[in-house]
């Protein structure tokens, strides 16, 4: 029963950690129009979480010190919650930046942490990660697929529709409250400058991460608004970005258990890359963005838990895991925001997407290099 329950607590922590992203995306061109914003403007709606995602990952370090793993969590649980939920009063971007912000913090410092408490209940097995990647990957799939039918179900209210998942982060919230009363700090000092400059390795992680979070989020924010800039319908856009997720649910599970079993890291990266460039490239030639999509999700589902894996086959204990974790996100998530931005930048000069997709390439052909320096040799700290 405890493990049940543990696997239940990883599930509905991870669960919450995109659904106040991804249910943007189907709606971002109604938001935009709304509240007039440009494209610049309505890209922060996704860069902003990712931003602050990276910024205060390293939160994540010193509340585990502080206060201890669990508590943590539940922090980030209610700051999701009381992020998302305000979105139903929204009026004015001033608002709907600061949702994202809050959010974006609640994100950032649970990310790390639910890697340690991985580490922490399950050390002889790291291919848990795939309940982790995958909970993720349902919560994406699941927002983004009702964002829509929840915007006509509430009488064309996109701030309902975005609040309306806050619901989810309630049952994290309850599921945590009994480890409250005996949840231990941590004991280890902290190093997270040194753990920055001297750690080759962390620092390699952060740029590969910073890449694979430079794709994914720009996908995530922009799919939707590609396929429509070619005459596909605000509908048909939703369920191209929904399919983009769903794919990635028995990707996510079952990559990081192969590579687990065979410790065959480097090759599952290279493949999952490689179908993300095909995908892109056939966006960037008109090819049926249906077909595009599906190699796009098996990519996406296949790189974001062997990155999250990075940190757990490589740290010696549950601090370090979350230190390597948190750095590699601070680090990976502060790039990673710029893609969704720079394609807003791009589609605003340029008229259209083909410039962003093509830096997509150059960033897709750098984390092929980042994967070949990664290798499959698992290293211990500097």
């Amino acid at each position: 029963m405890r493990f049940v329950y543990l696997i239940l607590i990883t599930f509905f922590v991870s669960i919450n950690l995109r659904p106040s992203i991804t249910s943007v995306g189907p709606l971002l061109d109604i938001i935009q129009k709304d509240l007039g914003m440009s494209g610049v403007t309505a890209s922060l709606i996704t860069a902003l979480p990712v931003f602050f995602m990276g910024l205060f990952a390293i939160l994540a370090i010193k509340l585990n010190k502080r206060l201890g793993m669990e508590r943590s969590l539940v922090i980030a649980m209610l700051l999701i919650f009381v992020a998302t939920f305000l979105r139903m009063f929204v009026h004015n971007s001033f608002l709907l930046f600061a949702t994202a912000l809050f959010s974006g913090i609640g994100i950032g410092i649970a990310g790390p942490l639910i890697t340690g408490f991985i580490k922490k209940y399950f050390p002889e097995n790291p291919g848990l990660m795939g309940v982790y990647s995958v909970s993720m990957v349902i919560g994406a799939a699941v927002a983004s697929s009702f964002s829509v039918p929840l915007y006509q179900k509430f009488n064309e209210s996109w701030q309902y529709s975005l609040s309306f998942w806050s619901i989810v982060a309630v049952p994290a919230i309850l599921l945590l409250l009994p480890f409250l009363k005996n949840a231990e700090k941590s004991k280890s000092p902290l190093a997270i400058s040194s753990l920055f400059v001297r750690n080759k390795r962390v620092t390699l992680f952060m740029l590969f991460f910073g890449c694979m979070a430079a794709i994914f989020y720009s996908i995530t924010a922009w799919l939707a608004p590609i396929v429509q800039s070619v005459g596909f319908s605000y509908s048909q856009s939703g369920m191209i970005l929904t399919l983009f997720t769903v794919i990635q649910i028995p990707v996510s599970f079952l990559i990081p258990i192969l590579v687990s079993k065979t410790g065959n890291r480097k090759t599952w990266l290279l493949v999952c890359s490689l179908f993300e460039l095909i995908g892109v490239v056939m966006l960037l030639l008109h090819f049926s963005p249906w077909v595009a999509t599906v190699f796009l999700g098996i990519g996406a589902g296949g790189l974001f838990p062997l990155a999250l894996l990075l940190p757990i086959q490589e740290a010696k204990n549950i601090e370090e895991t979350i230190s390597w974790s948190a750095m590699m996100q601070f680090g990976g998530y502060l790039l990673g925001a710029l893609g969704p931005a720079f394609i807003g930048l791009t589609a605003d000069v340029f008229g259209n997407y083909v410039p962003a997709l093509f830096v997509l390439v150059i960033v897709l052909c750098l984390m092929l290099f980042t994967i070949f320096k990664i290798g499959n040799k698992v290293k211990t700290a500097d």
